[in-house]
């Protein structure tokens, strides 16, 4: 009867855990850059242990490459991803901060900095090459934007 309550309490307490962001700092590497705003790493999460993952910028929206709404979103989005690629080479340190469970695509979300302690997303929006997560970049003008 004991061991059957633990287990239900521990069923009821894990989605709840899982929600919780994991606060870091936790040491990466980078694989690479997959555009402006997803990076691939490899995560070091206990000494010996390493989990590979593709890490999602928290805090912004970068314009896209793969699936753009119109020829300026992906030469914005092609500036954006050489603008990252430029600090992010592949085996380049970073450290991940306030790490949360993505809600599509296999990803986490998470705060990156590179071997400086520079944020990542900090340094996006201060070069124009993203706008903060939840705003409308209009990479693809007003004349697009009226058209949706």
């Amino acid at each position: 009867m004991v061991r059957t309550a633990l287990l239900l309490a521990l069923v009821i307490a894990a989605p709840a855990a899982a929600s919780e962001p994991l606060p870091g700092p936790i040491p990466a590497e980078v694989v690479r850059v997959i555009d402006a705003d997803t990076i691939a790493v490899t995560a070091r999460i206990w000494p010996g242990h390493t989990v590979a993952t593709r890490v999602r910028l928290a805090g912004v929206d970068a314009p896209e490459i793969s699936r753009p709404g119109c020829d300026a979103e992906r030469a914005a989005g092609e500036a954006a991803t050489g603008f990252v690629r430029e600090r992010l080479a592949p085996g380049s340190p970073v450290t991940l901060a306030a790490v949360e469970q993505g809600s599509f695509a296999g990803r986490v979300v998470a705060r990156l900095s590179d071997a400086e302690g520079r944020d990542l997303s900090e340094a996006l929006l201060a070069a124009g090459h993203a706008v903060a997560y939840g705003e409308d970049g209009h990479w693809c003008g007003a004349a697009v934007e009226r058209s949706r």
